[in-house]
């Protein structure tokens, strides 16, 4: 007899620093739909939901999807939002817990609403109140979660992503797909045990390309082949987020009915959260001062390959305003030739350019509205708009291939000879039709200057001639003393660089 499994992906990754409230236009925005809608539009590609589906055509589920719900990074989730999408998923619960054999939802796990500090937490807590604590319930998180005790006490099953750029969406949703189905026919009886250290996050953010980590995934892997292992899950946690379950953890779900899982469990989980305290101080990013990033651009030679220069602060998928103009001033100071930078997010301006026609040269304010003592304010800027445009543009990298997006009304604006791309909606650089779409080819640009800390490695650094990081100051600025904690506890590394265990 085929199982009844419901699936839903509710996602956001909360900046409690960033003013304002991430509401349900947000969700809309980016990713909010319902049922056959969510499989049509996300069901093919690098995502949960694909995972989910994979795993029902493998073992022959009733597969009933509830919802699709993911706004970029941002405030905090107004209460009304979540309760509104949270409530879908309850209300489906409830309608089918009857003929329901288990739950399998696609989250993130540092989504704080604005009446409390874990939102998966309070997700599984009302869906645990119409179950009970018996129905199995398996969980997909970002490799990025502040994943808490509440988390694990109430998911049997956690599996979080491997990789930073994030390329095994689909694949982590197949892994928690197959442990599930494991746990209904009553082969398995998991539960998910955590480890942690007193750190704001990893010190690479879980980078799994270079540094320390890649050894730890590695090791993580090899664990999950062992007898009553399942899960060997490391997240690098999210120190935007300013709130008392913060930093990185180690999650591992083991099987109940082996003896000796559990000390077994423990033990991994103790030596992979040991490795990422050991490694606390091997950074493998140099932040450049922008002036410094600026000054490399006007020496580099491109015939390999253009200069990418990340501004890691102002990363919009990390909730940063995205319209820091530090970069582009050092830029445009240094006056470098054939350069692109994007996006800068800002709404009023990309209206104001869209009021206009192509070849018009136009006077503004650009970027900084937002608070400028974080990268920046406004720059009074004049240029050619070389493009127009309603913003959309469909993924075609490892992230976000196959997937539609919008940056809303968007217009490329040539400052001398960098083209800007000015954009109204929130979205980080992770794909290079972000660029494409809208005229500017990166691979024939010499210098691009980009918002992103890690994802755009993805899709740009293999037509780079070489990829430099920088800190503009702006709010996700790694210069974590700059920022106002209040309720992370203390000491913290490294808020407190001398803690020790």
């Amino acid at each position: 007899m085929s199982k009844h499994v419901l699936t839903a992906e509710f996602q956001h990754e909360s900046n409690t620093f960033k003013k304002g409230a991430t509401t349900l236009a947000d969700f809309e925005a980016e990713a909010l739909a319902e049922g056959e809608a969510a499989i049509a539009a996300y069901g093919s590609a690098n995502t949960e939901l694909a995972g989910f589906l994979d795993a029902s055509r493998e073992a022959g589920w009733k597969m009933q999807h509830v919802i699709s719900a993911h706004a970029g990074p941002g405030a905090r989730v107004a209460r009304s939002t979540f309760d509104h999408i949270a409530g879908k998923i309850c209300d489906a619960v409830r309608a089918e817990k009857d003929d329901l054999d288990g739950i399998l939802l696609g989250l993130h796990g540092a989504m704080v609403p604005d009446f409390c500090e874990d939102g998966e937490g309070e997700l599984l807590s009302r869906l645990r109140a119409i179950v009970g604590p018996k129905m199995p319930i398996a969980i997909v998180l970002d490799l990025h979660a502040n994943a808490t005790p509440q988390m694990c006490e109430l998911a049997d099953i956690i599996v979080s992503y491997k990789t930073y750029p994030h390329i095994d969406m689909r694949e982590r949703g197949l892994q928690a797909g197959r442990i599930l189905e494991q746990t209904m026919s009553g082969r398995i009886d998991p539960a998910t045990l955590r480890a942690h250290r007193p750190m704001l996050d990893e010190i690479n953010a879980g980078r799994s390309d270079a540094g320390p980590m890649v050894a730890v995934y590695e090791r993580a892997r090899d664990f999950e082949t062992e007898p009553g292992i399942h899960a060997v899950s490391i997240n690098a946690g999210f120190s935007d987020a300013d709130i008392r379950e913060v930093g990185p953890t180690v999650l591992v779900t083991f099987d109940r009915k082996i003896a000796g899982a559990k000390a077994r469990a423990r033990a991994m989980a103790e030596e992979l959260s040991d490795a990422i305290w050991d490694s606390r101080f091997a950074s493998e990013n140099r932040y450049l001062e922008v002036e410094e990033a600026a000054a490399i651009a006007s020496a580099f030679d491109a015939s390999n390959g253009p200069l990418i220069i990340a501004d890691y602060s102002d990363n919009p998928g990390s909730g940063a305003y995205g319209d820091a103009t530090n970069l582009l001033k050092a830029m445009l100071d240094a006056r470098l030739q054939n350069a692109a930078f994007g996006p800068m997010i800002d709404p009023e301006a990309a209206t104001q350019l869209t009021t206009h026609k192509v070849g018009d040269r136009v006077r503004l304010q650009l970027g900084g509205k937002n608070d400028p003592a974080f990268g920046g304010g406004p720059l009074e800027v004049e240029g050619e708009i070389r493009l127009i445009s309603d913003g959309r543009f469909v993924g075609d990298g490892p992230i976000i291939g196959g997937l539609h997006y919008s940056f809303g009304p968007t217009a490329v604006l040539r400052i001398d000879d960098i083209d800007v791309l000015v954009v109204s909606g929130n979205s980080q650089m992770l794909d290079q039709q972000q660029f494409k779409a809208f005229g500017i080819m990166p691979a024939e640009k010499s210098v691009i200057g980009l918002k992103s800390m890690q994802h755009f490695r993805a899709a740009f650094e293999p037509i780079s001639g070489r990829v430099i990081v920088c800190d503009s100051g702006a709010l996700s600025t790694p210069q974590y003393h700059r920022r106002h904690y209040r309720n992370v506890p203390r000491p913290i590394f490294p808020l407190d660089r001398d803690v020790t265990l």
